[in-house]
Order: structure tokens, then sequence, then C-alpha cells
């Protein structure tokens, strides 16, 4: 019996989304070969300031983004969520939901990954989910030097793997990175575009350009 296809977890805030993620979702995706790419909204972040647009305003942003890719779906459980949303809870409620076989893959940036060790119950996210790092070309673990914490380089040197099957065979547990096309596009300075009344265009999809000039979301 086949193993179920991989399915990619991208969580952040999103304020705004912008075609750096949904690149990092596009090419870490195709390199794992999911079945889908769930895209999910922080509600309310533990680790970082509140997002300056409503839950709302996002979760509308992300659902114009990705409206045309079949693979790319938007998953509301964190903006429902009451309290601080970690995603040790959202992985245990989709291992949940999807059952113990199919991989799932939890996507992240690299400097992400760099912080991981401050994230609710890190080490246990590899009971439920993978972890798939897109790094700048050039910029990978051999460059991250000093900036890795120790427990982090002792969680590479165990659960690496440069073998898809190893993501496509096993629902957790493992570490896969991967060079992505590098896009330097950040939401911050999306928003001081927007206070300044300057354009976004082909910095955010076209539908989120034009939802940003009608809904004045960050302005003072």
């Amino acid at each position: 019996m086949p193993h179920p296809k991989p399915i990619g977890i991208f969580g952040g805030t999103f304020d705004p989304i912008h075609l750096s993620h949904l690149r990092l979702a596009e090419e870490l995706g195709d390199a794992l070969g999911c079945a889908e790419v769930r895209f999910i909204p922080t509600g309310t972040p533990p680790h970082r300031d509140a997002p300056r647009a409503s839950a709302a305003a996002r979760r509308a942003m992300v659902a114009l983004a990705i409206a045309d890719n079949p693979r790319f779906v938007l998953d509301e459980r964190e903006l429902t969520r009451v309290g601080p949303c970690y995603m040790f809870d959202t992985l245990t409620s989709l291992r949940a939901e999807v059952g113990a076989h199919t991989p799932l893959v939890l996507f992240l940036g690299g400097d992400a990954f760099l912080g991981l060790t401050a994230w609710h119950r890190w080490a246990e996210l590899f009971d439920l989910a993978h972890v798939a790092i897109g790094h700048r070309p050039g910029f990978g673990p051999a460059a991250w030097g000093d900036t890795l914490p120790e427990a982090l380089h002792q969680c590479l040197e165990n659960r690496a793997t440069a073998g898809l099957s190893d993501i496509q065979s096993a629902p957790a547990g493992r570490i896969y990175l991967c060079a992505m096309t590098q896009m330097d596009i950040a939401a911050r300075r999306i928003r001081s575009a927007c206070q300044r009344g300057t354009s976004v265009r082909y910095l955010v999809p076209i539908a989120v350009a034009a939802y940003l000039e009608h809904h004045p979301l960050y302005q003072n």
C-alpha cells in the first residue's frame, strides 16, 4: 500500500502575505511532493507583537493570495483559537485529523529555524511532524556557525536528511533542507509602503494589492 503524500504546514502572521511566502510554499511543496500546503494564519502569536491587521483581514488576504493554486489550502484553526497560538497545539490537532501515518511537514524559513528553541515544546514538534527549512543558497547549516544553538546543532545532526523517501515514508521526525529562490521581501516593508502611500505591486499578489488599496489596514 503506497504511503500518503505529505501535507505541508505553513504558519505565520501573514501581515500581509507576500510573494516570498508563496514562493517558499511552492518550492517546498514541489520538492517534497506535497498533496497540499495548508496556510495557517496565526491568531495570537506568543513570541511577537500582535499583528497590525485584524484576523478577518489577514484571513481575507491569504484567501485571495492562494485562490489560484489548487494545492494551497486556507486553514483557519488558529484564528478561532482563544489565547496564545502554539504550533505544538496546531500540529497536535492536525495529527488527530489526518491520522498516525500521513507525513506532516512544517515549513520554516532559515531565520525561523534559528529561533526554534524559543518555541513552546519545540523538541516535541518532531514527534508530530517533519520540518522543512527553506534557506538562502549558500547559507545553509554550514554557514550558520555560532548563530545555531547547540540544541539545534545536535537536532540537525540527528535528524537531517537529503532523502525524499525519508520524508514520504514516515509521519514525522526528520529535517529536510532546501535552498530557495531568494526574494528580499518583508511584511514590515510592505506595511511601511502602505503607510507612505507608495505602491506594493510586485511585492504581493495582484489581488492582495487591490485589497490593500481598498482597505487602509496599515495607515496610522
